[in-house]
């Protein structure tokens, strides 16, 4: 189940998170938080879901399907994040992923700034896998980070916070590398080392990670093999989607690609 925003042209939120579970075999059942018009050159507009009907929306596919796995994704507000830490407080899920997603590709805010530190103190101690980029990470902890030394000492640190493990996402930091950073609580720091995959079809990208982490997640693999097998389909995602141009701006990765590659 992903609790995300939806993002009309596709490519991201819970249409990115969708695509992913049936790419990787998984029954996917979403929740919206927000209402978004975008397209791949930007957002042009948010529309809050009340939070009761998230509520209501989480307790439906509860009570009746049932969850393997949750993701998080787009909150947007302080009484979002509140309604649903609480229900995940009071109904914990084996498996829980949250991608603090802050901002879009663009550039543009899609968690309200003075709903940050709630988010911190309320899901990121709930969370068994958090998946921060260099912005999100330095939101979070207050401070800049520039270099994989400081990647490693931030993802320690928000382990620090309460999540079983935290993957922060580097592909920000070099212009010929897309290199993350894993550390596993009570374990060892792991980079998933990768070559920049040649494109500006990016838009989604924080998503679909975060969601196949979920499916795997759910697939009852350990969380490492589970973000390793994750970054592994998001390559070959953002491989197979430089071939396409869909949109004038940042365009979509191709969640189906294997599918497409026959």
């Amino acid at each position: 189940m992903t609790v995300a925003g939806s993002d009309n042209s596709g490519g991201a939120g819970i249409q990115a998170d969708l695509k992913t579970f049936s790419a990787l075999g998984c029954y996917g059942m979403s929740v919206i938080t927000a209402l978004t018009a975008q397209n791949t050159q930007g957002v042009q507009g948010v529309q809050e879901i009340p939070p009761e009907f998230v509520v209501r929306q989480i307790q439906t596919i509860v009570e009746d399907v049932g969850v393997d796995a949750v993701k998080t994704g787009m909150l947007f507000s302080s009484s979002i994040i509140r309604v649903v830490a609480e229900f995940l407080r009071r109904n914990p899920v084996s498996c829980l992923v949250v991608d603090p997603v802050m901002f879009a590709k663009s550039g543009d805010r899609l968690l309200l700034k003075e709903a940050t530190e709630l988010f911190c103190q309320e899901l990121i101690p709930l969370a068994t896998v958090l998946t921060p980029n260099i912005a999100e990470a330095t939101a979070i902890l207050g401070r800049s980070i520039n270099s994989r030394d400081e990647m490693e000492q931030a993802a320690r640190d928000l382990c620090q916070m309460g999540p079983q493990a935290v993957v922060v996402k580097g592909g920000n930091l070099s212009t010929s590398e897309s290199d993350d950073c894993l550390f596993v609580r009570g374990g060892r720091i792991l980079w998933l080392n990768q070559k920049r995959v040649n494109t500006e079809n990016v838009h989604g990208t924080g998503c679909t990670f975060s969601a196949a982490i979920t499916a795997f997640l759910a697939h009852s693999l350990s969380i490492e093999n589970a973000v390793l097998k994750a970054k592994k389909y998001l390559t070959g995602a953002l491989e197979a989607g430089s071939n396409y141009q869909l949109g004038n701006g940042k365009g979509p990765v191709m969640h189906f690609f294997q599918t497409w590659n026959k």
